[in-house]
């Protein structure tokens, strides 16, 4: 398999370090054959402050173009967004990728919306929004627009112990991955964060093993990312350590998404 990498944060997003051209530079000294870009949308009205400003947007766009020229002798480049899911947001979305002329968009459900109330997907302390979490997936799904589900098992971050919920999750998910071909990502930054003692034991916050042994039992396709926040993380131990899990649980890699 060719190194490659799909989920890269920028300075711009304001929880990360170093330039577009800084990444490219690890990326290339880390022998990957593709890099893509995928920092934090903005959006054109207020909503949370980790994400890169409007102002932002086509300088953005312009200079990972740039450097795609520059480079190109050297790695494929390409230019992203991760972004959330919201139905308001569709016409946005099909801004994105035919005004803008985004390469690809990385659905990142950091929050979701149920019943007119938005939910951290970070900050639960019960497991009553989980299925609803899961129904927003899929629904950006079926839109067409995102290429792949970055972390998707990334609400399992919150301590709960696994319940029905949490099976019903995993199962929505992955069964619609699995009838649609929806790829989905194995995040090393998950394995970067460590390890923590959750009210069911020590385990990553993510990837979570339970979500991924029935990943296991499909064939769906899955990508590893290392959800880049420092020029540095492109390629590190967690990526390797990602890699050595993946193949230990026997998953469909792979690391050509277009």
């Amino acid at each position: 398999m060719i190194r490659a990498n799909y989920h890269t944060h920028t300075y711009r997003c304001k929880h990360a370090i170093g330039t577009e051209e800084d990444y490219v530079k690890s990326a290339i000294d880390s022998g990957l054959k593709i890099l893509g870009f995928s920092d934090h949308a903005p959006y054109k009205f207020d909503i949370g402050d980790l994400r890169m400003n409007i102002a932002e947007l086509k300088e953005y766009i312009q200079i990972v173009r740039e450097l795609e020229e520059k480079y190109k002798n050297q790695i494929q480049i390409k230019c992203g967004l991760e972004i959330e899911y919201a139905p308001k947001y569709l016409d946005y979305y099909k801004e994105l990728l035919e005004d803008y002329k985004l390469d690809y968009l990385v659905l990142g459900q950091h929050y979701f919306t149920f019943n007119n109330k938005v939910y951290d997907t970070y900050c639960l302390d019960n497991t009553d929004m989980y299925v609803p979490y899961a129904k927003t997936i899929i629904e950006a799904m079926k839109t067409g627009y995102f290429k792949y589900i970055a972390h998707p098992d990334v609400i399992y971050i919150n301590d709960c112990i696994w319940d029905e919920n949490c099976e019903n999750t995993a199962n929505l998910i992955i069964n619609y991955a699995k009838e649609n071909d929806v790829i989905l990502e194995f995040n090393a930054n998950g394995i970067r964060k460590g390890k923590r003692i959750y009210e069911d034991g020590e385990r990553f916050r993510y990837p979570h093993i339970k979500f991924w042994e029935k990943v296991a039992k499909t064939n769906i396709r899955v990508i590893i990312n290392a959800d880049a926040h420092d020029p540095a993380h492109i390629w590190d131990s967690y990526l390797d350590y990602s890699y050595e899990m993946a193949k230990d649980l026997g998953l469909n890699l792979i690391t050509e998404i277009f």
